[in-house]
């Protein structure tokens, strides 16, 4: 069946009161049309946008600890409903569309907002317009990634995905809070600092360096040692948990960074 086929099903069995959803599935090479939509995902979906924007209304009050709480917990949600998906075979065009735009909501435009509260605003136009390049790279990176599925290399992302580029905002903000003898909120240092930051941040993600995505690790058998490993970074982490999260993260960003200039020493001329 066709699009133009599936439209006007549409159009037929709605009154224009109604509301559902119409879409085309693939079985068995097949192409069937269905109404409805999976539960269980698009709740993880929508409570990641729940949480994302619970920290765009507490961080415009000044409680910005919790906002980066919030955006944390946006994340990990964020994470479980794609898995949720695969696990329950309810994997949908409707559910990634959706996802697509709750994070560009929870990732894109919540850490803007925290920020610019936060350390932007007595910059003026400045602050704003640090504020709005990191929303919209957010906006341009989820589009790029919707054209492109099922053309790229699932092992990774193309450009820092937008739920670190968020948790890179939220770590940020958590660390120079924790340190205001060195950051204090009212200094040119914090504000400037911010600013630079949160175009970094915005510009990695809309980047074509290439970062590993670990999704082949939830099946992937791995050395034992690696436990180890993971124990001890668990062990720095907890000893400080917004400046090791910040660290991690901060690692994470550079690895695209180093694996980029690798690559182009190592090509042929």
């Amino acid at each position: 069946m066709t699009n133009t086929q599936t439209e006007n099903l549409a159009n037929n069995e709605h009154d224009g009161l109604t509301i559902e959803v119409v879409e085309d599935e693939q079985v068995a090479n097949k192409t069937v049309t269905r109404k409805g939509v999976y539960v269980i995902p698009n709740s993880f979906t929508l409570l990641s946008l729940l949480a994302g924007f619970y920290a765009i209304t507490i961080s415009s009050q000044g409680q910005f600890m919790t906002a980066c709480i919030a955006i944390f917990v946006s994340a990990v949600l964020d994470g479980m409903d794609g898995r949720a998906a695969r696990m329950l075979k309810a994997q949908s065009a409707f559910g990634e569309q959706l996802d697509s735009l709750a994070d560009c909501i929870a990732f894109g435009l919540t850490p803007a907002v925290l920020i610019y509260h936060y350390a932007l605003q007595p910059l003026g136009r400045v602050g704003i317009a640090c504020a709005f390049v990191y929303a919209s790279c957010a906006a341009l990176r989820l589009a790029r990634f919707n054209v492109q599925i099922g053309v790229v290399d699932k092992k990774y992302f193309i450009g820092v995905a937008s739920p670190l580029a968020a948790i890179l905002i939220a770590t940020f903000v958590m660390v120079t809070m924790d340190y205001p003898n060195i950051f204090p909120r009212n200094g040119t240092t914090l504000q400037v600092l911010s600013a630079v930051w949160v175009v970094v941040a915005g510009l990695l993600m809309v980047s074509n360096l290439k970062y590993h995505s670990f999704k082949e690790f939830d099946k992937k058998r791995v050395p034992f040692v690696a436990l180890i490993v993971v124990i001890f970074v668990l062990g720095i982490v907890l000893n400080d948990i917004p400046l090791g999260l910040l660290t991690m993260s901060v690692i994470y960003a550079l690895s695209g960074i180093i694996t980029g200039i690798l690559e182009k020493l190592h090509k042929p001329s």
